[in-house]
């Protein structure tokens, strides 16, 4: 059986771990502006990595906020596609997961 309360505690210290690292990316992308053409290529690649990263952690946010409403439902740990209990131990390991394992395949 999972317990709401520790869960709800899990996503949004994941959510405030990911609003850290935007924060990072943010302010790494916001650093870089070599003069020098070689520099400013190889910081272009960087730039691509480091908001290819941020853009996935604001995807992820997004599932989080979403596990946030359906627990303040009463709807968190059931697949919205068929509504079926998801297991505990998919919700372990993908605990903003809206699916069950069926269903996400």
């Amino acid at each position: 059986m999972t317990d709401i309360a520790a869960r709800r505690t899990q996503i949004k210290e994941r959510k405030l771990e990911l609003l850290a690292r935007i924060t990072h990316v943010d302010q790494e992308l916001a650093a870089h502006g070599s003069p020098d053409w070689e520099d400013n290529a190889i910081e272009h690649e960087e730039d691509e990595t480091l908001e290819a990263l941020g853009n996935a952690a604001q995807k992820e946010i997004l599932m989080l906020d979403a596990a946030l409403t359906r627990i303040d439902a009463g709807e968190y740990g059931f697949c919205v596609t068929c509504g079926t209990a998801i297991s505990e131990e998919r919700l372990n390991l993908l605990p903003a997961t809206p699916f069950c394992r069926n269903c996400a395949q």
